[in-house]
């Protein structure tokens, strides 16, 4: 029996002759499977509950925004507390999550339940188009803006565009924070002659030279800072690195400011204050984690590598009569980015 090779979707095969003119002379969509509606397609009252549930994240999503801005101005941090702090940051987090989580959910549950889903077959063409199918093009896309039920759907609608409208708020708002330029600021912190070196935690007690061995670095502040008013600003402007070092690896720059091979400097960054905390023993180096700025200690701390133009400034320190040690004088500089200087 004679026999012949026909092509279809799931292959070659062979069929006999007197059978041939049974088979049909072409295959729809041999690679497509049937399309399966969705509830939403067949049923309006599932499409008016999805359209309900779109809007209701939507509104979550305003909520979480205005929540964002109710915890920005509510909690005071002027003086404020650590864990008040704590708290603040743990709102505001919150309240943007819930702000873009809704907003982000609601697209996702838009386009699943409503928005067209059937397949479509498109032919391969020529990058440039002729200017008929540029036109289709343009009609096609306004067809699927209409399917997509914008118009339609005057509930998903607003409560996008009201969900979209206060989203950028919070960012309008906490940008504020950016200036204006602080002008002088950084030229004054709480340190002063006399200061006490106590270390950077709660309730820290003074240091005295004794208790630092060499090579060791300590985070201090000056004594009493916990009772300034604004002393989170403050205790940021006054943060300062304590490191040991042999006194004969001291350059002449920085031995007037040190006592006994002790070299105080500001832990705010030259560049852009991040705070400098990565203390090389063999080199003597400290590299800022942010831009990878890096300060000889050794030599008052000039830079050697990164984007910061000038030296950490030295706090000069020296011990009262009890061995503590205590600063000479404030720092003789402004600390921290050097950019506040063209504000």
């Amino acid at each position: 029996m004679t026999t012949h090779d026909h092509g279809s979707a799931a292959g070659s095969q062979l069929v006999p002759q007197d059978q041939h003119a049974a088979l049909p002379e072409r295959f729809e969509n041999p690679g497509l499977p049937v399309h399966r509606h969705r509830m939403t397609d067949v049923d309006q009252k599932a499409a008016r509950r999805a359209e309900r549930q779109v809007a209701f994240l939507f509104g979550i999503s305003a909520i979480g925004t205005i929540a964002t801005l109710v915890a920005y101005f509510a909690i005071k941090l002027d003086g404020g507390s650590l864990v008040q702090v704590q708290h603040s940051n743990l709102l505001l987090g919150i309240g943007m999550f819930v702000s873009l989580f809704g907003i982000g959910v609601g697209a996702v549950h838009w386009a699943k339940t409503l928005m067209p889903d059937e397949e479509r077959v498109e032919l391969r063409h020529p990058m440039r188009s002729s200017d008929e199918d540029r036109a289709d093009a343009v009609a096609i896309l306004k067809e699927g803006s209409a399917e997509a039920g914008v118009g339609r759907r005057p509930l998903i609608r607003n409560s996008l565009i009201g969900a979209l409208a206060l989203f950028p708020l919070p960012g309008v708002v906490l940008l504020r924070d950016t200036g204006p330029m602080p002008e002088n600021l950084l030229s004054v912190t709480p340190w002063k002659a006399g200061d006490k070196l106590v270390r950077d935690v709660q309730g820290g007690a003074p240091l005295k030279a004794s208790d630092l061995e060499l090579g060791s670095v300590a985070h201090v502040m000056p004594e009493g800072i916990e009772t300034l008013a604004n002393r989170l600003e403050e205790r940021a402007k006054a943060a300062v690195l304590l490191i040991r070092l042999n006194p004969d690896d001291i350059d002449e720059s920085a031995r007037a400011g040190s006592y006994d091979g002790i070299v105080a400097y500001s832990k705010i960054c030259t560049h852009m204050g991040c705070p400098v905390g990565l203390y090389e023993q063999q080199t003597h180096h400290l590299l800022c984690p942010c831009h990878q700025s890096t300060f000889d200690v050794t030599k008052n701390c000039e830079v050697i590598f990164g984007p910061a133009k000038r030296p950490l400034p030295q706090l000069a320190i020296t011990v009262d009569a009890d061995g503590y040690l205590v600063a000479k004088d404030g720092f003789r500089e402004a600390i921290g980015p050097s950019f506040w200087e063209r504000g």
